[in-house]
């Protein structure tokens, strides 16, 4: 197999395969991924971001206007089907003006992909102590609120 002629998506849904085989094998405990990078990777492409150098704290990218957009990526599969971000860290700081969240299916397919301003996320997210950040759940309420806009549209996969 020459991984060169493989699309993006092919690559991504390889590595899925092989992360599920070694965590069957317990040689890894978890599902990690480079789903992170990619919706970064889409909301850049689709945003016009220029994607922050890694040490970054708090935002992702930045656009043309200086406006900073943190990206959170989420895959649902058949054994999980949370719709939950990853831990948004110094949410109080406001180290971001947006949030990017894109939520894909198990084959890496955008479901949802939503632009969240900061003040939105703040009514909406809450804090974890134990994990020392605010958690944010994308369902309920926050999907129908008229200041959170859908960029599904935007982000070509």
């Amino acid at each position: 197999m020459d991984l060169k002629e493989l699309s993006i998506k092919e690559l991504l849904l390889l590595q899925s395969s092989v992360i599920n085989e070694l965590k069957r094998r317990k040689v890894v405990r978890t599902k990690n991924n480079p789903l992170g990078d990619y919706a970064e990777w889409l909301a850049a492409k689709g945003l016009g971001l220029d994607l922050a150098v890694n040490s970054s704290a708090g935002y992702d990218g930045i656009d043309s206007e200086g406006v900073k957009v943190q990206v959170k990526g989420r895959r649902i599969t058949p054994e999980n089907k949370s719709r939950q971000l990853s831990a948004i860290r110094k949410l109080e700081e406001r180290e971001f003006d947006l949030l990017a969240a894109i939520v894909f299916d198990k084959d890496y397919e955008v479901i949802d992909a939503l632009l969240i301003p900061h003040e939105v996320v703040c009514e909406y997210a809450s804090y974890k102590k134990y994990v020392n950040a605010h958690i944010l759940q994308l369902r309920g309420a926050i999907l129908k609120d008229s200041r959170v806009r859908c960029i599904k549209k935007l982000l070509v996969n």
